[in-house]
């Protein structure tokens, strides 16, 4: 399919309507509010298209072919807005410039392995997403997915006038989704790869990565916590046994489960043939989390 018919194309569609859905959803969870985002199709350059106001580019390729890669530029006051709510619900009060930005590019990575699952739903594969990196893109797209991220409290006229981001793909990607390759060869872990018209070396075959695979296999400590205190030092030497330590938690509160000693979910207590365990009640909040890594 040609570049110039990139947005009449339903796969197309579908992958920036995903994308700005999990966007909203991203920074939902880690804000506990949903901004409402859109997007639409438009043509030009990317300083046409972003009214000559300062951006963050990201550059973010794919692991199923060379050169399958994504390119979002997003707009300061975007990027400051998001991470500086962020922070603040998980108990930041003073947030600098540089926490934002490392914030929103976490907010960024999230949302665009939603789009390599996507991507991957097109090719009947998995595929990941690569180390990505600040870089405009080069050459630039022609045409752009233009995103608005209007936040809960914002007057209508004022998000009307709020700078959009732009999404762009290389050739390369947009070729694998508006007409998505399969390989003969089923279980070979390959998907045939469009060549690159600038490149008649390009490979023709990619490696689709099985890390999900290898990491659904690894074990890791599942703890649960009871409670916290602190005590003094001189307390501590007088512990022997039979003393007690009052903890933060009162008997009818919810105990915590720790995965890797991050905050995943909290739940009650029970007895499981002669064993404890734990019945989940509530999934841990991204804030919740992130204040348990702190």
């Amino acid at each position: 399919m040609n570049q110039d018919d990139l947005f009449h194309s339903d796969n197309v569609k579908q992958l920036f309507d995903g994308w700005t859905e999990s966007l909203a959803q991203v920074i939902e969870s880690m804000t506990d509010q949903r901004p409402d985002v859109k997007w639409h199709a438009a043509r030009g350059t990317a300083a046409e298209l972003g009214g000559g106001q300062e951006h963050l580019w990201w550059e973010q390729p794919f692991q199923v072919a060379p050169r399958a890669t994504a390119w979002v530029a997003t707009p300061r006051s975007t990027w400051e807005q998001a991470g500086a709510l962020t922070l603040k619900a998980a108990g930041l009060e003073t947030v600098e410039a540089t926490e934002a930005r490392n914030t929103w590019l976490e907010i960024l990575g999230q949302s665009l392995a939603v789009m390599a699952r996507s991507i991957g739903s097109f090719l009947g594969r998995e595929v990941n997403t690569e180390a990505g990196a600040e870089r405009t893109p080069d050459p630039p797209p022609n045409d752009w997915a233009v995103v608005t991220v209007a936040f809960a409290g914002t007057p209508e006229s004022d998000a009307a006038k709020a700078p959009p981001l732009l999404v762009g793909l290389s050739s390369q990607l947009v070729a694998l989704v508006t007409a998505p390759p399969r390989n003969e060869s089923e279980g070979n872990g390959s998907v045939v790869v469009p060549a690159d018209p600038s490149d008649a070396t390009a490979p023709r075959l990619g490696p689709v990565s099985r890390t999900m695979e290898l990491l659904l296999d690894v074990d890791l400590p599942v703890t649960i916590s009871f409670g916290k205190a602190k005590v003094a030092m001189k307390d501590v030497l007088k512990l022997t046994t039979g003393s007690i330590v009052e903890l933060d938690r009162g008997i009818n509160e919810m105990v915590e489960v720790l995965v890797n000693h991050c905050l995943i979910a909290r739940g009650e207590v029970v007895v499981v043939e002669g064993n404890y365990g734990v019945r989940i009640q509530e999934i841990a909040s991204r804030q919740d989390r992130l204040r348990s890594l702190r």
